[in-house]
């Protein structure tokens, strides 16, 4: 049987906590990073999981605060995770379209060193030109461009981290290290976006290179997965959906002179346990209401009809007026303008689907927002997840608890064990770095 792959997401950008819950904490102060992390360390986990955004959601000029409270610094908090665990994988997310190369890759052998071979890096572009007006160079780059400036960062980076040999440095009692190659370090690199010469600063890490992770789920970027990634993640839910998707990204590999086991298929995922199946899903449905407020419900509809719909009743029909098509987009920085490329044909299918349930603007909201992964008591949830994997829908998941940062304790300490009886996820750690974590090699 395959083995499982389980890694942590603390939902630092996103909707999915329940603010309103006595236990919710903050998503700043490092005990709530803190405690995720060794959560997911003591349940055996493969990685923790940072996500990053480089600017606040902002909905008709002013801050976008339903959901978002601040978003710390990536390596920061890898960096002071290192020191309070020991075999967890340490993954975050890091832009390659305003990052350069250097930097980003000196950080992350850092990182690798720090924590011993756990760093792990999720390489992503940017689309918008709101976020770029906090670099210098602004602006964006269409999809072809951002992919192609991805590959050639990525490929950048590998050459930084492979400048120095495994037998470069050597340990020396009396004068601490020495260089033994006078040649390591050093690089140049000329291409269409980066023109670079120099010596990098920092010896080979414990794994040569982070792990790479990738998340895009367009042609482009399934492809640059299957040549670059060492894990693709995916926001595909279902196991039909699944199974397709895991084909897709699996089939591209052979081209790139790789085989199926070097790229893991890992779907974002959320669950709710209860002692019973109809405790659990009584429970979804509530939570699912508690993140979808009245308030975010109208939110929601504003990024789709682009205009003002604070005079509606959230419990009420969805408006009659049709969205504003061409206009500066209301909401700025959220995912979901992306989304909904067709707001004209978005509203007409919301509307069919509404009037066919009865349901109110809140109520239509969390149809069409998504819900709930793996709902169920323990054994439920196990069972679920073992099949999608078997199956070949995933190759594991990467959980995002609706309470931070306490959510994942019930899964370690109901679902664990489970999963851990049918012997398909380890029952403790058998190396030290990521890479041997998720039994990938370069």
């Amino acid at each position: 049987m395959k083995q499982i792959h389980l890694a942590a997401h603390f939902p630092g950008v996103n909707n999915t906590t329940v603010w309103s819950d006595p236990e919710a904490g903050s998503h700043i102060e490092f005990s709530s990073f803190a405690h995720l992390a060794r959560t997911a360390e003591r349940a055996k986990f493969d990685f923790f999981f940072l996500a990053e955004g480089l600017r606040l959601r902002e909905h008709a000029g002013r801050i976008y605060d339903l959901d978002v409270v601040g978003r710390p610094d990536t390596f920061t908090v890898l960096a002071a995770l290192a020191a309070v665990t020991d075999r967890l994988g340490l993954t975050g997310t890091i832009n390659s379209t305003f990052n350069e190369p250097y930097e980003v890759a000196r950080q992350f052998a850092s990182l690798d060193h720090l924590s011993e071979g756990r760093a792990g890096w999720n390489v992503v572009t940017s689309w918008d030109a709101f976020t770029g007006e906090n670099f210098r160079r602004g602006g964006y780059l269409p999809e072809e461009q951002r992919y192609q400036r991805a590959k050639l960062f990525l490929d950048t980076a590998f050459e930084l981290f492979d400048s120095w040999g495994a037998d470069d440095v050597a340990a020396d009692k009396s004068s601490g290290v020495f260089v033994r190659n006078p040649r390591a370090g050093e690089f140049e690199r000329h291409d269409a976006q980066f023109d670079i010469a120099g010596r990098f600063t920092v010896p080979r890490g414990p794994q040569g290179r982070p792990v790479i992770l990738q998340a895009g789920d367009s042609d482009e970027g399934r492809e640059f997965a299957a040549a670059t990634a060492d894990a693709i993640f995916t926001r595909h839910g279902t196991l039909e959906a699944g199974r397709k998707f895991y084909a897709d990204v699996k089939r591209r590999l052979p081209a790139y002179g790789r085989e199926p086991h070097q790229l893991l298929v890992l779907p974002a995922a959320t669950f709710v346990l209860g002692d019973t199946d109809a405790e659990a899903e009584e429970l979804a449905s509530i939570v699912r209401y508690q993140q979808v407020s009245g308030q975010t419900a109208i939110k929601f509809l504003e990024q789709v009809w682009n205009r003002d719909l604070s005079g509606y009743d959230p419990e009420g029909p969805l408006p009659e007026v049709e969205p504003v098509v061409g206009a500066d987009a209301l909401a700025k920085g959220r995912a979901q303008t992306r989304v909904y490329r067709d707001p004209v044909a978005t509203v007409r299918q919301w509307r069919e689907l509404a009037e066919a349930k009865n349901l109110s603007i809140r109520d239509l909201v969390v149809e069409v927002s998504g819900r709930q992964t793996f709902v169920g008591a323990p054994a439920t949830v196990a069972e679920a997840i073992n099949t999608y994997v078997q199956a070949d829908a995933s190759d594991g998941f990467i959980l995002v608890p609706h309470v931070t940062p306490g959510g994942l304790d019930p899964f370690a300490d109901k679902v664990v064990p489970l999963l851990q009886e049918r012997g398909v996820f380890r029952g403790d750690y058998s190396g030290t770095t990521l890479r041997e974590h998720l039994g990938i090699d370069r």
